[in-house]
């Protein structure tokens, strides 16, 4: 806030507020931004996940759940999704649009260079804690968030769509004993 006054801009065009739990009309917009994604995504990336894991692995599902399975979805979306969306997605896209302007057209959507550079630091931020040789791919599904990000101009949808995903990828890595 201090910043933005600092700055003399206007703060509520960051939009990177958490929508008040009655606010339905906005968690209605980010629910069905993020489950039409889902929708059109979830066979082929499942499929990719079953043959990534028993082609290369040669892992094969089982009737395993996740330690504290009930907590997933909650922790995923508010400790980890909301707050990476909201600062990758909200606040550092949203200034990096300001500096690189939305000239490309994606799926009708205007994106810039701002899009693939959060992108980039949110692959890279992955490797600050713990480095594992997957998080480069992690910049593809940013580019996802982040064109939610651009197509409802908050990022809400992209946090639900990355909640999601967590909770998947954790529940999958537990049904072929990954985890």
């Amino acid at each position: 806030m201090l910043l933005c006054q600092w700055r003399k801009v206007d703060s509520y065009g960051y939009r990177i507020a958490i929508p008040a739990f009655s606010d339905w009309p906005a968690w209605r917009e980010g629910l069905v931004a993020a489950g039409l994604v889902i929708g059109i995504i979830v066979v082929p990336w499942l499929a990719g996940y079953h043959l990534y894991q028993t082609t290369l692995f040669g892992l094969s599902p089982g009737l395993r759940v996740p330690e504290n399975w009930a907590l997933l979805v909650p922790y995923h979306l508010f400790f980890v999704a909301i707050p990476e969306e909201f600062f990758y997605r909200g606040y550092f896209q949203t200034r990096l649009n300001e500096v690189f302007p939305r000239k490309f057209l994606v799926f009708g959507v205007p994106i810039g260079w701002g899009l693939v550079i959060a992108s980039l630091f949110f692959a890279f931020g992955h490797s600050l804690v713990t480095v594992r040789w997957w998080h480069f791919a992690t910049f593809f599904p940013g580019l996802l968030f982040g064109w939610l990000r651009e197509k409802t101009g908050q990022p809400l949808a992209g946090a639900l769509l990355h909640a999601w995903a967590n909770v998947c990828v954790t529940w999958l890595d537990t049904m072929y004993g990954v985890i």
